[in-house]
């Protein structure tokens, strides 16, 4: 609608929803109003300005700061200013019909009249003036505001244009509206689809998801009834944003206000266009400052009908922003203003009982009222204060029963660490002294190795506020030391302040010696399989080999004795050479003669020439600085890791490059086992066919080393064993060699 200072009224018809249906509807009320408006007058005041001040939406009750724009507009201005007014309906540009007959009817009314000016406010309004400004308002200077300044970011102005624009923080109406209602799981936004509504719920959408343990609804653009449903079935601690824009025709059922008020009766409600439902039942939101808007638009304003070109004006952004909320929601809410962030406008706030009737209320009764809630109040605090010593009495003793009867040592400690409360249990545990479990006197029990970590352990817990455990030894009341594994957390006050720490340690011993002994039953089975393993070599070496030897020599004598068999003797003894050097490859890959004679490189580099020759494939042996006599376990740990880890290289690994790398230093020898194959999935290897993986494993641990497997699929597979050097004494006599017959 227009509002004209000092003339009759405005076209009403920029303000109607038409709707293409029903033509003959609209083109009866357009010929209505326009025997109404026909009376615009004729003429202006003398060296007035026409201004035309056009808003997005055009409901009356949003505030627009109409009266106060008028008013600073024409103190900023030396000369009288014609004002003309047209409220849009910026829901609706989505509708052509709706545009194309707001178009003519606003050409055919202001067709006549030299504007001055033109003031948009917001973007629904600023982006139809602009495609319609060379038909309806050539050459006329154009002055927006209320616009935010995301959407001009990178925006070239267009000519004849400036304005002020307004900062945007949804960020900070989401973040104070979940902080207000801590419990919130779900936000559901109330809005509709035109392209301003979609604007403002894309931003929405980008802040909503940096609330990953918040779930959002939607409620788009949906007929009243189903919206209203749609609220009463949303699930419990849900708030809403209600982005619904204003809108005056067609009116539905309920309006917008009344829209929002009956949300905000049933559900916690803000909007980050706040003053569309402020004082309808609606908490807050964030919004720009519109007094400072208008006092800014006003300058520039003054400064284009001065004479300045608007391209040559920059445009200004107003960085005033504010909070408001309703004061009575946040009573209804129960939300304490010391939780509203620092500035927060409160709006609505009812006068106090005192200021409302202070004319009225006698002094002797203020007295007695005073006396009474006084009295009142310390009767109700005295009944909370004892219910809740005996609350917190009854949660002490089934405490203290818990952990006296717990078979672990517990404790309690305050903010910086201090012991102050012990279990039985943990007062026997050290000692007799009634003070054995405190904390000084504790760390007078730990071993002199352990203590440092704890101590360090114990620092960064109280200063993170974590949770945190440790494992240390601790002398008994016996003077034995057992294994302790302790774990704590923190404790935290009402108000949620750091209390300190509980915790409670467990006696581990017995578990570490259970592990022991299943690593020792470990290590004698694999000695129990080396033993009998060396049995089957020494038997097939020592005997059937040397029989088989003999055996060749025995047939070898017989050719050359006879003339009418040669050729089968000869075969025959071909055959039992090639049995003896298969018998003989057995007996190496049981055990090698070589480790235990010539030590582990020549043993490991035999090995690898071995394999290149059976499988034709390459194997690169390497070694540098192994000390020659090495413990007879790491070295046949070592000599077998190489084995499995050979075999199953060729086997899986598709290569045909393998290259194995020992490596000795003062601390320790290093094993690689490399090839450039396909890789394995380590886990999956472990499963299927984990044996050999797990027996490389167990050879290690054996004598105390480190074992791991790096595998990447497609570039191949490291196989590393470090084990520490223990170096074996050489014995005082060499060991007997025994000499073997025909094939040694």
């Amino acid at each position: 609608m227009s509002d004209l200072a000092g003339h009759p009224p405005h076209n009403p018809i920029l303000r109607n929803r038409v709707r293409a249906v029903v033509p003959t509807v609209y083109l009866a009320i357009v010929g209505m109003w326009f025997c109404l408006l026909a009376s615009r007058p004729a003429a202006a005041q003398q060296n007035a300005k026409n201004v035309l001040v056009v808003f997005s939406f055009s409901t009356r009750g949003v505030y627009s700061g109409l009266l106060d724009l008028k008013t600073r507009m024409q103190a900023a201005t030396p000369w009288p200013i014609n004002f003309y007014v047209e409220y849009l309906e910026g829901r609706e540009f989505g509708d052509k019909a709706y545009e194309k007959n707001v178009t003519e009817e606003f050409r055919r009314y202001y067709h006549d009249l030299k504007l001055d000016l033109v003031v948009v406010e917001n973007v629904p309004a600023l982006d139809y003036v602009i495609r319609h400004r060379d038909e309806l308002i050539p050459g006329v200077p154009i002055v927006f505001y209320d616009v935010d300044h995301y959407r001009m970011q990178g925006q070239k102005l267009w000519p004849g244009v400036t304005g002020v624009t307004t900062p945007i923080d949804v960020r900070s109406t989401v973040d104070v509206a979940l902080r207000l209602h801590p419990a919130t799981r779900t936000v559901a936004v109330v809005t509709g689809n035109s392209p301003y509504e979609s604007y403002w719920l894309k931003l929405i959408h980008t802040e909503l998801a940096r609330h990953q343990d918040v779930n959002e609804i939607d409620l788009v653009d949906l007929p009243t009834n189903q919206l209203l449903d749609r609220i009463t079935a949303l699930p419990p601690q849900t708030i809403v944003l209600f982005q619904l824009a204003s809108q005056e025709s067609p009116q539905p059922a309920i309006g917008t206000q009344e829209l929002a008020e009956w949300i905000g009766q049933r559900r916690p409600t803000y909007s980050t266009v706040p003053w569309g439902c402020l004082n309808h039942e609606c908490i807050g939101g964030d919004d720009y400052d519109g007094y400072s808007q208008i006092e800014l638009l006003s300058k520039l304003v003054n400064r284009v009908l001065s004479g300045e070109r608007p391209e040559n004006i920059p445009v200004v952004h107003d960085a005033v922003r504010n909070f408001y909320v309703d004061w009575r929601q946040l009573h209804k809410w129960h939300i304490r203003e010391s939780m509203l962030p620092a500035g927060t406008i409160v709006l609505y706030r009812e006068p106090g009982l005192w200021q409302r009737y202070r004319g009225y209320v006698l002094a002797a009764l203020a007295v007695m009222l005073a006396q009474a809630l006084l009295i009142g109040g310390l009767l109700w605090q005295r009944a909370r204060k004892r219910q809740a010593e005996a609350v917190l009495r009854e949660s002490e003793e089934r405490f203290r029963l818990l952990a006296e009867t717990m078979p672990a040592l517990v404790w309690i400690c305050d903010p910086e660490g201090k012991v102050t409360y012990v279990n039985r249990r943990r007062l026997g545990f050290a000692g007799s002294d009634p003070i054995s479990g405190y904390s000084d006197k504790w760390m007078g029990y730990i071993h002199p190795d352990d203590l440092p970590n704890i101590m360090n352990t114990i620092s960064t817990a109280l200063k993170d506020h974590q949770p945190y455990s440790y494992e240390y030894r601790i002398r008994r009341n016996d003077g034995v030391y057992r294994w302790m594994y302790d774990i704590a957390s923190p404790r935290v006050n009402a108000g949620g302040s750091f209390a300190g720490f509980i915790g409670c340690a467990m006696d581990t011993t017995d578990l570490k010696l259970a592990q022991q002994a299943l690593e020792k039953v470990s290590g004698q089975l694999i000695e129990a399989q080396e033993k009998e393993r060396t049995r089957i070599a020494r038997e097939l070496h020592d005997d059937i080999c040397q029989r088989l030897g003999l055996l060749s020599l025995e047939l070898e004598q017989a050719n050359r004795n006879s003339n009418g068999t040669r050729g089968d003797l000869e075969e025959i003894r071909s055959h039992c050479v090639e049995i003896a050097n298969d018998v003989q490859a057995i007996s190496r890959q049981l055990h090698s003669s070589k480790l235990d004679y010539l030590g582990l490189v020549p043993a490991l580099k035999a090995f690898c020439e071995e394999i290149a020759s059976k499988h034709e494939v390459t194997v690169e042996f390497s070694d540098r600085d192994v000390p020659p006599h090495l413990s007879r376990d790491i070295s046949l740990g070592l000599f077998r890791v190489t084995q499995e880890a050979l075999h199953n290289a060729v086997k899986y690994s598709g290569a045909d490059r393998f290259a194995v790398d020992v490596t000795g230093s003062p601390a320790e020898v290093q094993l690689n086992i490399s090839d450039w194959g396909i890789g394995i999935d380590v886990e999956e290897a472990k499963r299927n066919r984990g044996l050999g993986l797990v027996s490389m494993q167990e050879r290690v641990n054996l004598v105390g080393g480190r074992f791991s497997i790096e595998s990447i699929p497609g570039v191949g597979t490291t196989i590393l064993a470090v084990v520490p050097l223990v170096i074996e004494k050489e014995a005082s006599e060499e060991p007997e060699i025994v000499s073997h017959t025909g094939v040694g």
